[in-house]
This record gives C-alpha cells, sequence and structure tokens, in this order.
C-alpha cells in the first residue's frame, strides 16, 4: 500500500541516540521514492554540527542549531514530502537534559506541530558507541524527555519497534494507517484532524499498555529465540 501524502507532508523521526533514525529515514526516503513520491531527507544537523566542529555545542550554540534544523525542513518542503532525520524538538530535548536549558521548547513544539506525521523510535534496538554520543544510559531519559514534551503539547505521535525491515515495515504501516485516518490534506501538508487525534504506543493499537508488552515480547525473543511471539 502507498500512502497517499501532499506536497509539504513532513514525517517527523525523535527518538534517543542510537535508535535507528538515520537508518530509517534514508529506507523510508528511498521507499517513498521508489512508489513515485517525490520525497526529500533532511538530515540531522546536530550532527552535521558537530562532525564540523570536532565537538558538541555549547548551551549558547544550541538555538541556532535547532533554527538551522527547522530552515532547513521548511525549504525541502516546498518541493514535495519530507523525511526529516531529525527536527529542532530533538535539540531542545538535548539542551534541557544536558544543560537544563528548556527555552527552545516554544519554537521547536511550535516547528512540530506543523509536521504532519511523528514517529518516535523506540529503545528495541542495541546502543552502538560512537565519538558523540553520551552512552546507553542516556537513552531512557531522552526516550522520556521526547514523550513528556510531545504529550504535554498534545502532539500525536506512533511510536516504531523492531529491528531492520521489522522497524521499516512498523513505520511504514504506521505511516499508511496516519494518512488513511487522518483524511484530506490540507495545505502544507497537515491533515485535517484534531490535535493529538491518534497517539500510538504501538503501530498496532492504541492500548498504552501494548508498548510495554510488546517490548518486553521482543526481549524475550532476543533473549530466548525458541519462544514464539504473542504478535502476528
Amino acid at each position: 500500500m502507498t500512502p497517499v501524502l501532499p506536497t509539504g507532508c513532513i514525517i517527523a523521526l525523535l527518538g534517543a541516540e542510537s535508535t535507528g533514525k538515520t537508518e530509517l529515514a534514508r529506507a523510508l526516503t528511498q521507499r517513498l521514492q521508489e512508489r513515485g513520491i517525490a520525497t526529500t531527507m533532511v538530515g540531522e544537523y546536530l550532527r552535521e554540527w558537530c562532525d564540523r566542529e570536532g565537538r558538541t555545542p555549547r548551551p549558547d550554540e544550541q538555538r541556532a542549531i535547532a533554527d538551522e534544523q527547522m530552515r532547513r525542513i521548511d525549504a525541502a518542503a516546498a518541493s514535495g514530502v519530507v523525511v526529516a532525520d531529525t527536527t529542532a524538538l530533538m535539540t531542545a530535548v538535548y539542551s534541557e537534559q544536558l544543560f537544563g536549558d528548556t527555552s527552545l521548547h516554544a519554537q521547536a513544539l511550535m516547528a512540530q506541530a506543523r509536521y504532519a506525521i511523528t514517529l518516535l523510535t523506540a529503545l528495541d534496538i542495541p546502543w552502538v558507541a560512537d565519538s558523540l554520543r553520551d552512552g546507553d544510559h542516556a537513552r531512557e531519559p531522552t526516550d522520556a524527555l521526547v514523550r513528556a514534551a510531545l504529550t504535554g503539547a498534545r502532539l500525536s505521535f506512533a511510536v516504531v519497534h523492531g529491528t531492520g525491515s521489522e522497524r521499516l515495515s512498523s513505520a511504514w504501516n504506521a505511516i499508511n494507517s496516519i494518512a488513511a485516518s487522518e483524511g484530506r490534506p490540507r495545505a502544507r501538508g497537515r491533515f485535517d484532524s484534531k490535535p493529538a487525534a491518534w497517539t500510538w504506543p504501538c503501530e498496532k493499537c492504541s492500548d498504552p499498555e501494548c508498548e510495554h508488552r510488546l517490548f518486553s515480547d521482543l526481549i524475550g525473543r532476543r533473549d530466548n529465540p525458541s519462544t514464539p511471539s504473542s504478535e502476528i
């Protein structure tokens, strides 16, 4: 199934470090392009900045990074669908987590509210070290802050689980379901719906406890490969 996505539709990927955002963004972009949908991937400017400067940003440098992320997403949206890895909200969350600074949240959430689909990558894949990442211990606090920011602003999101092709299928199913359920698209790629019309802990249902069961099941399958899954 191919989703019906208007020009300017922005699919935003959020999530803690090392949760597969970039790999998923590339895979989604490729699949949408293969289905004939003009799609641009906007990479994470924070990562680009750190690679260029050879360090992580200071507190006073965070706002400019968030602004540039928003600018690039908006510019790309003028010519088609955008898959954003990631958005200014992640910069705001990192600024809060590392420096106790919440001043970036208001602007980041205003931008996030304009994005048609928000996907949150779950913590069910192994953490992989690199020179810029804080460590596995930082992922759960980051995830909690992202969820708190989205729910506090009544912004809808779907959590994406699985590894490799499973993760792509999870995201693809969420995009199709959201696009189908949200109805007629309107300007700037948003869909006609009330805020927080959907907030899916998993790609299969709207039960808030389901994500916890699914996560436990995935861990159990990893530790006990012979154990059959309860998920269809």
